[in-house]
């Protein structure tokens, strides 16, 4: 079976970052049952992740480019799309931090530095269950109240991917003297700080995404780490990892369906139903869609390396390689399940994980209906 990163890998670097995220992809794949039973990120995958040093790769010398980003990404989303998805954020926000200089130098040194050395992980929590997505611009119902050299924090944040074992949160907060959105950087040990298993959905059970509540932690004025505004937005290439990820899981499923189709017979036909014509005819469309969504995707992010001054007016882009790539890998795993049949809907295979996985791709921002509005505004500017 042809593999689809043949054409995506360029040079040995690359090779050797796509043979680190094997390793990471074989690992996930061993307790895809386990956790995606228990709605929980594996310690045991983190661990591998942690030796392979994935964490502290955008913050070590020779740096991450995005390609490089997306392209472990994929590999990973291959093994487990939870996996990719959970480790991903981390990677991306380290990215985010390093690149767009939002903190202060001494306080992003500082996490730079425990991630370099000893592999922590970090996310940033801002979803909460009344403010539904942070991109939808809802103000946090957390509050930070100024109390002399501290503040105070309450609050709850939902869809905390890989909540338990995060040694950092990067807590959003309405900062009620500032009358401004912060961020507070809150290790995982501090007290009034707990994680409820919340997380019950149908799909990518295995980020373990689940409820972070705070109840009156009580943190430092230098804690604050960011404040909304302070700087200038920038485009955040890296949230392209979210397209990568639902590609993988595509290409996953498209493996599996080529190997269903070879090796399946029944017993009304003379060959496998890979000689079906209109099974060739699905393999085909898969085969299409994923070309065209890694085309569009890689070549996307090629450009935000290459082209750094123009980071600006590709903005559009970023959004709509999101919309595009996840959209084509639901239809894709769709293909993949009309070539398993019923026994594409059996627990017993990978087929129906995979349906339930890619789904969840429609709800990471930037959302589909955002996206089409900003594309049809922007063809219609003057």
């Amino acid at each position: 079976m042809k593999s689809m990163f043949d054409a995506l890998v360029k040079n040995e670097r690359h090779q050797e970052l796509l043979d680190k995220a094997s390793r990471i992809a074989q690992e996930a794949r061993k307790h895809i049952q386990q956790t995606d039973e228990d709605a929980n990120f594996s310690p045991e995958t983190l661990k591998v992740i942690k030796s392979e040093g994935y964490p502290s790769l955008p913050v070590e010398k020779e740096g991450l480019s995005l390609y490089e980003f997306l392209l472990i990404q994929e590999k990973i989303a291959e093994g487990d799309g939870s996996v990719a998805l959970s480790i991903g954020w981390h990677v991306g926000v380290m990215m985010e931090l390093s690149l767009d200089s939002l903190w202060e130098p001494h306080a992003f040194e500082r996490l730079a530095k425990e991630v370099r050395e000893e592999q922590k992980v970090v996310n940033r929590a801002a979803t909460e269950p009344a403010t539904g997505s942070p991109t939808r611009g809802g103000i946090p119902e957390t509050k930070a109240v100024r109390d002399g050299n501290q503040y105070v924090v309450i609050g709850r944040k939902s869809f905390t991917s890989m909540a338990d074992h995060l040694d950092y949160y990067i807590v959003s907060a309405y900062v009620e003297d500032l009358d401004q959105v912060g961020w507070f950087l809150i290790d995982r040990h501090q007290p009034g700080l707990k994680v409820e298993h919340t997380w019950d959905t149908l799909g990518m059970r295995g980020t373990g995404s689940h409820d972070l509540v705070l109840e009156n932690v009580e943190l430092n004025v230098e804690d604050l780490v960011e404040v909304k505004g302070d700087k200038k937005a920038s485009p955040k290439g890296w949230l392209l990892h979210i397209p990568a990820c639902y590609l993988g899981i595509a290409v996953a499923a498209r493996n599996d369906a080529i190997a269903f189709a070879q090796s399946f017979q029944p017993n009304s036909l003379d060959t496998t139903i890979s000689e079906v014509p209109h099974i060739q005819e699905k393999i085909g469309q898969m085969e299409w869609k994923l070309m065209q969504a890694h085309s569009y995707l890689y070549s996307v992010a090629k450009q935000w390396d290459e082209e750094p001054e123009r980071r600006d007016e590709i903005s559009a882009d970023l959004a709509a390689v999101k919309l595009a790539v996840t959209n084509t890998a639901n239809e894709v795993v769709d293909l993949a399940m009309r070539i398993a049949g019923g026994r594409g809907l059996s627990k017993q295979n990978a087929f129906e994980k995979y349906y339930r996985d890619v789904r969840a791709g429609l709800h990471n921002p930037p959302m589909d209906d955002a996206v089409i509005s900003m594309l049809a505004k922007r063809a219609m500017e003057k």
